[in-house]
């Protein structure tokens, strides 16, 4: 009966209906006449941080040439409470654009930021089943390097982001647990179709391309310039062509923030566990 078996019909596993929809009324009107008030540059295969109060806007920007980028977020009042990309995939997608949330760790479980805007939505999927901005990979990191390769390098995007919190006052030895699992902000990936393995080619992404949030809570973010480029050979290494990104910060319409009451609190669960 093994084609019987097999033949069982897939059942998506989260009833997503219950979740809050998404307002693009709402989104749209605070992103009218909004207002840069900060910016910071992420140079090639490095790391930094940035802070993005409630209630405003960030976007991720490509400035001189097709790069991704690896993005982590915690609650600024809280670093204990950060971005959960896994459960992002299960509620979601395995790639997020426009009008999708970014979901924080337990025993939070809550929207952190809501994409309100997303230049590269136009790409789908490609016929090799590849999309943008994946919640798939985890980010490079200097060990599975080493076991890969027998070397040691210190711009991989978990070193990169461990900097960038070192550079924030954070100790290395705290840094590096904080740093977790990341959006892949304009990398395009997918599974191979016969041995369904994580791939990556060459992102879509061009000067002036960005992707936009709302900050549904207080956030410190941090996001690096991946050692891969646009990720279209390799990763972990310096043999690709690397650029800066761009991190842009904004103050929304102040009229249309008047009509938010602040992002959900923290899940309702009562935390007994039986």
């Amino acid at each position: 009966d093994a084609k019987a078996r097999r033949s069982a019909r897939p059942v998506v596993c989260y009833d997503v209906d219950a979740l809050p929809k998404f307002d693009g009324e709402f989104y749209g009107s605070v992103r009218e006449n909004m207002e840069k008030v900060d910016e910071v540059v992420v140079e090639p295969r490095d790391g930094r941080t940035f802070e993005v109060p409630a209630g405003h806007l960030f976007r991720i920007v490509s400035v001189e040439g097709p790069q991704v980028g690896d993005l982590n977020l915690w609650n600024a009042s809280n670093l204990k409470e950060k971005f959960y990309s896994s459960k992002t995939r299960q509620l979601h997608a395995t790639h997020l654009t426009r009008g999708d949330r970014l979901w924080s760790c337990f025993p939070y479980m809550r929207p952190m930021a809501t994409i309100t805007h997303d230049t590269l939505e136009w790409y789908g999927f490609d016929e090799d089943g590849g999309g943008v901005h994946d919640v798939i990979g985890s980010r490079c990191d200097p060990y599975t390097n080493a076991v890969l390769r027998g070397e040691n390098y210190n711009q991989c995007c978990h070193s990169n982001l461990t900097r960038s919190l070192v550079a924030k006052g954070v100790p290395t030895e705290e840094a590096e647990i904080l740093v977790h699992d990341v959006l892949n902000v304009f990398m395009c990936t997918g599974f191979t179709k016969d041995t369904h393995q994580y791939f990556m080619k060459a992102s879509p992404v061009r000067p002036g391309d960005f992707i936009e949030f709302f900050a549904e809570v207080p956030l410190l973010g941090a996001l690096s310039a991946c050692p891969g480029g646009d990720c279209s050979a390799s990763h972990s290494d310096n043999s690709t062509p690397c650029y800066p990104l761009l991190v842009q910060i904004y103050e929304p319409n102040p009229k249309a923030i008047q009509q938010w009451s602040g992002g959900l609190g923290p899940s309702s669960y009562s935390g007994n566990h039986g």
